[in-house]
């Protein structure tokens, strides 16, 4: 008997065959390069609005207030990804804050875009050291992920948490949903429930409240450089916060002055 897997016909199908599975990987792997250069295009963009967002909440932080809101975190705390900085996750409580108690409040937002722990070490608690707020909220860590340092992260927490008043409130790392991503995300979110059990401080669950948006967020809360929120993924960061400010608010704030 003749083997079919010799004949020139079972010869010229494999060829073709291996010829289409090459065509369809090239076209995947061009797809996959414009992709890149795409995201790389839209990152660039984003970019140009750091020193935009910088120089806003610079500005805004030399305005009065009755009550005094600090924000200590990186380029999320700024906004970057919204459509305006006081859209992201910081102006939302400012504004719930201002509507919760009637007053007019000052921002200042020591958040630097890029930011590790160990960066809000350096730049941001010395500033943070000389003023007395009456509201607290640092989300930071994130930037960590990437060249991941367990022992690193840990000293810096500590030293972050230890500067902190014991109303402040401290969120976890949000979910990256990869799952490469997410064992390192698990690590550092224990970190930072430990630390500030031990100093006292209040988790705001920002992981848990990005996780239950699922996969479909990545379509619809995430800008376009696929990373920072959009104003509907920083309305949903504001949402983990916003049951623990409210509460904060009323211990911070008397009940008689609310209701002047």
């Amino acid at each position: 008997m003749t083997n079919d897997s010799s004949t020139p016909r079972t010869l010229a199908l494999a060829a073709g065959a291996l010829a289409t599975t090459a065509g369809i990987t090239a076209v995947a792997v061009a797809n996959y390069r414009r992709f890149k250069l795409h995201l790389a295009a839209n990152a660039a963009e984003l970019n140009e609005t750091l020193p935009i967002n910088s120089l806003w909440w610079r500005t805004h932080a030399k305005e009065k207030g009755d009550l005094l809101y600090v924000a200590i975190g990186d380029s999320a705390a700024q906004g970057i990804g919204a459509s305006a900085p006081n859209r992201g996750y910081v102006g939302i409580l400012a504004d719930h804050i201002r509507l919760a108690t009637g007053r007019t409040l000052r921002v200042i937002n020591l958040s630097v875009s890029g930011a590790t722990v160990e960066l809000a070490v350096r730049d941001q608690l010395p500033r943070f050291a000389k003023l007395q707020p009456d509201f607290v909220t640092v989300a930071i860590g994130a930037n960590d992920i990437a060249q991941w340092d367990a022992e690193r992260f840990e000293s810096g927490i500590r030293t972050v948490f230890a500067a902190l008043p014991p109303h402040a409130l401290v969120a976890d790392l949000p979910c990256f949903h990869l799952p490469h991503n997410e064992r390192k995300v698990a690590v550092a979110n224990q970190i930072v429930r430990d630390v500030a059990a031990e100093h006292g401080l209040t988790v705001v669950p920002l992981h848990a409240t990005t996780k239950r948006q699922g996969w479909r967020s990545v379509l619809t809360q995430v800008a376009n450089d696929m990373f920072h929120p959009n104003d509907r993924g920083y309305r949903t960061w504001a949402e983990a916060f916003l049951p623990l400010l409210s509460s904060a608010v009323a211990r911070r704030v008397p009940q008689e002055a609310l209701t002047e």
